[in-house]
């Protein structure tokens, strides 16, 4: 017996034919609606929102879904439900304009990860920030290793801004290059200058089976560079 196969409910599901008229109609509708939306939220990117907004931005396109595809969400429900999130959106922008601690415990703060050529290390930890994901933003900015770095920002949007120093002041840091930065040892065997893989912190070594780091106290090095930044 050969399959008989429902290309009816395959496309349409349990629905009609007409039903596919109306959701066409429901998604345009909402379109309208989420572009109204986002031009009250103001003309900030997408890559300048705050966490907060984000959250804000995905609440109105969850609003917007239901209605789309299900016949017993009527239209009004995403109109309320936009409404009162625009209002509690620009209510909330309202007070953090006007407190500064409001807009703190909302937006965040603004944090240093480097302070000339060095890791913050508290705020580090605090941002949950992998190594690998940090280096790879800093190598956007043709960064080879930390000493050419005199502070580094994240923002409360999640970007990430570098300050330089002048190719003059440039000093020996950690490298920041994947086949330089994997060359990882404990056991110092020629005295040179090396930069603690953990902080950052730079020192003159002499040969030892350990050297630990007089910022940090760990004992893993990588050999530090001075190269110029390419611009």
């Amino acid at each position: 017996m050969l399959l008989q196969i429902d290309w009816t409910k395959v496309l349409i599901g349990e629905e009609d034919w007409p039903f596919l008229l109306e959701i066409a109609v429901r998604t345009f509708a909402m379109y309208i609606i989420i572009l109204i939306g986002l031009r009250l939220l103001g003309k900030r990117g997408v890559g300048q929102l705050s966490v907060f907004e984000l959250v804000v931005i995905i609440s109105l396109g969850s609003a917007a879904g239901d209605p789309m595809f299900y016949r017993e969400v009527g239209m009004l429900v995403p109109v309320v439900i936009f409404t009162i999130v625009v209002c509690s959106y620009r209510l909330t922008t309202y007070f953090t304009a006007k407190s500064s601690e409001f807009d703190n415990l909302v937006e965040g703060k603004a944090v240093y990860l480097i302070r000339e050529g060095e890791f913050s290390i508290g705020n580090f930890s605090k941002e949950g920030l992998a190594y690998d994901e940090f280096f790879s933003e800093l190598r956007q900015y043709s960064i080879s290793h930390l000493g050419q770095v005199e502070t580094a920002i994240i923002e409360t949007s999640g970007a990430i801004s570098v300050y330089f120093y002048p190719d003059e002041k440039v000093r020996y840091g950690l490298p920041i290059l994947p086949d330089l930065f994997e060359k990882t040892i404990v056991r110092i065997t020629k005295a040179d200058v090396y930069a603690c893989s953990f902080c950052g912190n730079v020192e003159q070594l002499e040969p030892a089976d350990i050297c630990r780091c007089k910022r940090c106290n760990r004992e893993a090095w990588v050999k530090a560079i001075d190269t110029k930044r390419v611009k």
